[in-house]
């Protein structure tokens, strides 16, 4: 399942359709994170991060908060202040999220394929 959402070719495809945006940190090495989020298509006044990834390397350095305070900063200029997200309910991600600010919303259960993803569904209100 994970192969086929962060494929290359799925992300290009979002890239080049202009659903959502995409933010990527960079160093010398390259590419180490990213992330993508865009407005909530039944309420345009809301956004939602997509995607976030960090390579495993890297995890503890404080880059996923950077990439939402990165998200945070442009939403804010476009008068948004509302990020959700959704969190596999069995992920430990959940408590990063919770730990910079986002707040458990509700439940969900979205198919994707034939798999199913069990989420909280999270929100950031800044």
């Amino acid at each position: 399942m994970l192969d086929n959402i962060y494929a290359t070719e799925t992300l290009i495809k979002a890239m080049q359709d202009g659903s959502q945006q995409f933010i990527l940190l960079k160093n010398e090495s390259g590419c180490q994170a990213f992330a993508s989020y865009g407005p909530r298509s039944e309420n345009p006044d809301i956004f939602k991060l997509h995607k976030i990834y960090v390579l495993p390397e890297n995890h503890g350095k404080g880059y996923g908060a950077r990439l939402i305070e990165e998200i945070k900063k442009r939403l804010i200029k476009q008068n948004i202040r509302i990020l959700d997200l959704n969190v596999n309910r069995y992920n430990d991600a959940k408590n990063f999220y919770e730990k910079i600010g986002f707040m458990v919303i509700g439940e969900e259960d979205v198919p994707i394929g034939p798999y199913w993803m069990n989420d909280f569904v999270m929100r950031l209100t800044f």
